[in-house]
């Protein structure tokens, strides 16, 4: 077995990579950019070496500096986690040539199927069953076009050299295929250097299953069961679970043995996984596409096997036999995984960047899991994908593990950025979820329940709002008397004690556009707190951000996070952020906000449609910008006339900075 193994990657795969080679006895080195200086996986590692700045270009896709590290730090073998350098054939070559042992496939079989076209083609000679569509190497605008109409609508333009929803684009109709090409292949070129792309029928209602593969280096390959990872927003999954709702146990021989087929036919070694789109119309299955390394989505399988997968890539990248046959695999339970990002459902799942003022997790478990790999006041930056964590439970059948997960992710609290932990807890509660109703279109078919409006802040939010503040208050007078030459003064009491007059103290929060008036009235043994009509006894504790309070005999609890400006309560898992506020001064701290569009995340522009002078109608496409390798495009709200056009293509924009200005005609 290796003595040391460098992994070339960050975050929370780099850290799961980690921890079983420490089972195992395995030196880590790890590697990082200026952005990840003192990320977690860098904290973790036996040793770490600098790669370069942030972008990835110039750090985790320099793989001349990979292997020359690895050769200095005496690394037999790199784990290159999923991403970046994992399907680069280029880079498994190097490897090899440098005399380090590449833990995954051959670069053969990453190259057989890196390209989905030529993927689909060897499928089809090994018995593979295919969706109707074109995987060629033409890639003339006009002649892809006449292939999708061909086909009939709707379409899928996917990008040939890669996945995770980066240049994948549903087309309705003839009249939009041109665009969507375009964007689709913009988006492929910026994600994996390569802007071909294949069209294929989109079915209305499939479900996506994908089938966990193994094979050695002896000829031996084994599937470890399914996954159903059919709930996607922008075709990126968001919750998987295992095993699949209703797969019976025929259905899952058949569509493993096609997946272990689809492994030999390209001498496959190592961990793959096969992805099968399951249309649930029919009930035929169709091959997707393979994934040449470890998914993220891995956990679901080792948590219903009782297997690591790390510790099998490591065996056999080793040369080693696999550890189990085929008739020695079985499932047991049940188990979800769901992804926690760093991202707004609101504003249709656009990526949040900032710090995580505040994080807490569930505690870890035979039941719960937590695949993390960031910690308190870590930042989320452009430049990586804005995973925060994976939420894994277990438990004996569907409907228990549903329980675990609902109550995991209640536990879960992050304070500092938008995140879809609201989202992820209104999908595991739904009717429809529970009751197996999956396909991948399930998201956009009950986005009003899953992303319900904000409610309004109840008396119980202000009143524990208010208790806060009080504490905090009180707890900033006992740090002025601590620092004071005069400790004994009663000007440093915060006890509400006035001179012929109520003890009270008047508080103002804003949330949003509403403003909110508690007064808090100072009594013996904590207050009474008017709050509109309402008057609540109230009294409370605040000890190391948790708020323990009692309202007219209720016992509630808050997590409470106080940042320079804004009060976060988090309870039951859900955040509101309050802006406590002097309504004397609110008047002068009031800056009228200019006119025009504003970029919803910050980013890069890519694209500019108008100039100065134009005149547009109402969702007219205005500018596309590009963060995280996702594209975003500014339309106009209103029919207008360009006033005036602040950026250009190839320019960085931050958040809410105004892009262009229309003028209502």
């Amino acid at each position: 077995m290796f003595k040391k193994i460098l992994i070339a990657n960050r975050g929370e795969i780099a850290c799961r990579v980690i921890k079983t080679a420490r089972q195992m006895g395995i030196k880590t080195v790890a590697v990082y950019s200026d952005a990840d200086a003192n990320a977690r996986h860098v904290k973790l590692a036996d040793e770490a070496w600098r790669l370069g700045p942030a972008a990835p270009r110039e750090s985790y896709l320099k793989a001349d500096l990979i292997l020359a590290i690895a050769k200095q730090s005496g690394a037999e073998a790199v784990h290159p986690g999923y991403g970046f350098l994992s399907e680069n054939e280029a880079f498994a070559d190097a490897c090899t040539a440098a005399g380090v042992v590449f833990i995954g496939p051959p670069s053969s079989a990453i190259a057989a199927m890196g390209s989905k076209s030529a993927a689909k083609q060897l499928m089809e000679g090994a018995g593979v069953p295919l969706v109707p569509g074109y995987h060629g190497d033409n890639q003339d605008a006009a002649f892809l076009q006449f292939e999708a109409d061909r086909i009939g609508y709707p379409v899928l333009i996917k990008a040939s050299a890669g996945g995770g929803g980066k240049g994948m684009k549903i087309v309705e109709s003839s009249n939009d295929f041109a665009a969507q090409l375009a964007s689709a292949k913009r988006e492929a070129q910026s994600s994996f250097g390569d802007d071909k792309v294949l069209i294929e029928k989109y079915l209305t209602k499939p479900r996506h299953i994908e089938i966990q593969v193994f094979a050695d280096t002896h000829g031996d390959a084994v599937y470890l069961f399914e996954r159903d990872c059919s709930v996607q927003r922008r075709h990126q999954k968001v919750l998987e679970e295992a095993p699949a709702p209703g797969m019976t146990e025929a259905r899952r021989r058949e569509m493993g043995e096609a997946a272990v087929r689809a492994a030999k036919a390209v001498n496959y070694v190592g961990a793959g996984t096969v992805e099968f789109i399951f249309d649930t119309l029919s009930g035929a299955f169709y091959f997707m596409e393979m994934n040449t390394r470890l998914q993220v989505e891995h956990p679901v399988t080792e948590m219903i096997t009782g297997l690591d997968l790390v510790e099998w890539q490591l065996q056999v990248a080793a040369g080693k036999p696999l550890p189990k046959r085929q008739e020695e695999l079985q499932i047991r339970g049940h188990a979800f995984e769901a992804r926690v990002y760093a991202e707004d459902p609101h504003k249709d799942f656009l990526p949040a960047i900032g710090r995580l003022d505040h994080l807490g997790q569930p505690d870890d478990s035979r039941y719960v899991r937590v695949d993390t790999g960031v910690e308190s006041g870590d930042e989320i930056s452009p430049f990586y994908d804005p995973m925060i964590a994976k939420l894994i439970v277990w438990d004996e059948d569907r409907d228990r593990a549903l329980d675990r997960l609902s109550s995991a992710l209640t536990e879960y609290e992050v304070v500092g950025l938008a995140t879809n932990l609201s989202f992820l807890r209104c999908l595991a509660g739904h009717p429809a979820f529970r009751a197996c109703e999956l396909d991948t279109g399930f998201i956009g078919r009950h986005r009003d329940a899953l992303i319900p409006p904000a409610a309004p802040v109840s008396n119980d939010t202000l009143a524990l709002a208010a208790l806060a503040e009080l504490a905090l208050i009180e707890h900033a007078g006992e740090q002025q008397r601590a620092r004071s030459n005069d400790g004994a003064s009663p000007w440093w009491e915060a006890d509400g004690w006035r001179l012929n007059q109520d003890n009270r103290h008047a508080l103002h929060f804003r949330v949003g556009e509403a403003e909110h008036a508690v007064v808090a009235h100072y009594c013996e043994g904590g207050y009474t707190l008017d709050i509109g009509e309402a008057s609540i006894a109230a009294s409370g504790t605040l000890t190391n951000g948790q708020l323990k309070v009692t309202l007219d005999g209720r016992r509630l609890q808050a997590t409470v996070v106080r940042t320079a400006d804004t009060l976060t309560l988090v309870r039951e898992g859900e955040n509101v952020a309050l802006t406590p506020f002097n309504p004397l001064l609110a008047g002068l701290q009031k800056v009228e906000a200019g006119g025009g569009l504003t970029a919803p995340m910050p980013g890069t522009v890519v694209a500019v449609f108008v100039e100065a002078g134009q005149a547009v109608d109402k969702g007219a496409p205005l500018m596309i910008l590009e963060a995280m390798k996702m594209e975003h495009t500014i339309v106009a709200p209103q029919a207008g006339r360009v006033a005036e056009v602040f950026y250009k293509k190839g320019e960085q924009v931050k958040e809410g900075v105004a892009l262009l200005e229309i003028a209502a005609e």
